[in-house]
């Protein structure tokens, strides 16, 4: 079995957007910055923070190739792609690029899918677009 993240009080939105097909981060309206992962104040001028609908369009800044599974349950799926996805409003988060590893290199453009873990965990991927 994959091991499934545990939302928290401060995370729930988050995961509540990913059930919801929506890639939500928080917003600072005081300093006009986008933040994730989630924090309970802005990281950057301490002023409050709202969640908002990212567009799910980012760029792969940087990335890995998974070619040994860490436990049987992802063994199915190696090799994959692991890369820092900098996302169009600013922050950048770590996820799954769906594609042929021969495929992926820096600066490729990609945008978010979602992919159900389980009834209550869905996790959002990536996957290259033009």
């Amino acid at each position: 079995m994959k091991t499934l993240p545990v939302p928290t009080p401060l995370t729930e939105p988050y995961w509540e957007g990913c059930r919801d097909g929506e890639l939500r981060i928080q917003y600072c309206r005081t300093c006009d910055r986008h933040q994730f992962y989630p924090r309970s104040v802005c990281a950057d001028c301490l002023g409050s923070v709202e969640w908002v609908t990212a567009s799910g369009k980012g760029e792969v800044v940087s990335y890995t190739i998974v070619r040994l599974a860490v436990s049987e349950a992802y063994a199915a799926e190696v090799p994959y792609v692991v890369a820092l996805i900098q996302l169009a409003e600013g922050p950048q988060l770590m996820s799954q690029v769906a594609c042929d590893v021969d495929e992926i290199t820096t600066g490729q453009s990609v945008e978010v899918y979602f992919e159900a873990w389980s009834d209550t965990v869905t996790v959002p991927k990536f996957r290259l677009t033009g």
